[in-house]
């Protein structure tokens, strides 16, 4: 009894490249014996779909490609028989054979009908996976029971995917400032310093002037806040207190000595922030930690333990902020430290992915101590991580909860199921 199905090229690639079929007495649609010697590489470039297989036909090996349908007739919808990339086509794979192909030469083509070597089995799983209504996630019902093995083997290639993704980022800033480490790392901390909603504005301030000027002025607190607050452009009004004029008198004789312009004050948000997150107050700590270190890429590269960058990173805003949040209204005193939970995201969103890019950068193959700083953070909480605890998927780590961000973000929401080993293992229960 045939299955009713509706067939999706992406299941056909999938059961071709696993040979997810019964591989005995294969034949072709004239009834010609085929065995699958080798199956050949996925192209993901145009072309055929895999190159280089190696296909017994009637009593003939052959070598070259196969393209893959969902029924013959898509050959000529698609103009293969006037593309001589195709006529290295040894095999056409389809779901449904409904019509003979020729290569551009006329000569015809063997085409081998899957439907009726693909098991019910395979078939079942794929529907419930993929049209199972109302799902955050195709593979929900089943992903508690897929093997842990697998399911560690995974999430490392999936964390490590997500730190490719971040490096090719760094790679640009990197190249943009001729492959000065420091003023990458200040550039990316300041994105970081200013977290989500003023994540932009930060990385616009940090880029809005040369690095070089940090350093110059790194010796001095007040010289470095007035740098900060002013490319921020948060000294473009007038208030009051002492501090907030000493401060805008210091930048104005940096600005016209180094030559700076700075961002417009309405990049930078404050609401729907909590006041620990204001732009003030980060600006403030970020000041401080570049003032308390000198050269901090050397110092993160040498530290490999999250105790020792608590240590390495700890700082405090100036006494001014300890009673303001902002610099025109007093509050109650408070000490504004980088919080362990803050100084977290930054090694995970900064520091992780910047030392995985050096040791790329000079050769390194062994990412052990970027794993060792990774395991040691606490998972993060998000809807994601929630979500995927709610399934039964729990971590233990950072290193968990940034490959479930990957998992989610870039195969479950763009439907990759067949591209993700919890997806094909899912197909073979």
């Amino acid at each position: 009894m045939r299955i009713k199905i509706a067939m999706k090229e992406n299941l056909l690639h999938f059961v071709w490249k696993l040979q997810l079929f019964s591989p005995m007495k294969l034949q072709s649609t004239k009834g010609e014996f085929i065995q699958v010697v080798a199956s050949g590489i996925e192209n993901k470039n145009t072309g055929p779909d895999f190159l280089n297989a190696k296909i017994v036909i009637g009593k003939q090996l052959w070598a070259g490609n196969v393209e893959i349908h969902i029924n013959s007739s898509d050959w000529y919808a698609h103009t293969h028989e006037v593309d001589s990339n195709y006529d290295s086509v040894i095999l056409h794979v389809v779901w449904e054979h409904n019509v003979d192909i020729y290569r551009k030469s006329n000569q015809k083509i063997a085409t081998l009908e899957l439907k009726n070597y693909i098991s019910k089995h395979l078939l079942d799983n794929y529907k419930l996976l993929f049209n199972r209504p109302k799902k955050w996630i195709n593979c929900e019902h089943n992903i508690e029971v897929i093997n842990s093995f697998i399911l560690t083997h995974w999430f490392e290639r999936l964390f490590f995917e997500r730190l490719e993704q971040k490096s090719d980022d760094i790679q640009q800033l990197l190249t943009s400032n001729n492959n000065d480490w420091e003023a990458t790392l200040f550039i990316l901390l300041a994105k970081n310093f200013g977290l989500k909603i003023n994540a932009d504005a930060f990385k616009n301030f940090a880029t809005s002037f040369n690095f070089s000027v940090v350093r110059k002025v790194s010796t001095n607190l007040n010289q470095l806040e007035a740098l900060f607050f002013g490319q921020a452009g948060l000294l473009a009004n007038n208030f009051e207190s002492a501090y907030f004029k000493r401060l805008k008198e210091e930048y104005e004789y940096l600005k016209i000595k180094y030559k700076l312009t700075s961002i417009s004050k309405e990049q930078v948000q404050f609401f729907r922030l909590r006041p620990n997150n204001f732009p003030t107050v980060r600006l403030s700590q970020l000041a401080s930690l570049y003032f308390k270190h000198k050269n901090l890429f050397s110092k993160i590269i040498e530290v490999n333990t999250v105790e020792d960058f608590y240590d390495l990173l700890a700082t405090a805003t100036l006494p001014f902020w300890e009673t303001h949040y902002t610099f025109e209204k007093e509050s109650k005193k408070s000490i504004k430290k980088l919080s362990k939970s803050f100084i977290d995201l930054v090694l995970i969103n900064t520091i992780v992915p910047v030392k995985f890019m050096y040791l790329k950068n000079i050769g390194k193959s062994n990412f052990s101590s970027v794993i060792s700083i990774i395991d040691q953070i606490k998972p993060e909480k998000n809807k994601i991580t929630s979500n995927f605890n709610n399934l039964k998927i729990k971590s233990s780590n950072a290193f968990e909860t940034q490959a479930l961000l990957q998992l989610k973000n870039e195969y479950c929401n763009h439907q990759l199921c067949l591209q993700c080993e919890i997806g094909k293992e899912v197909l073979k229960i």
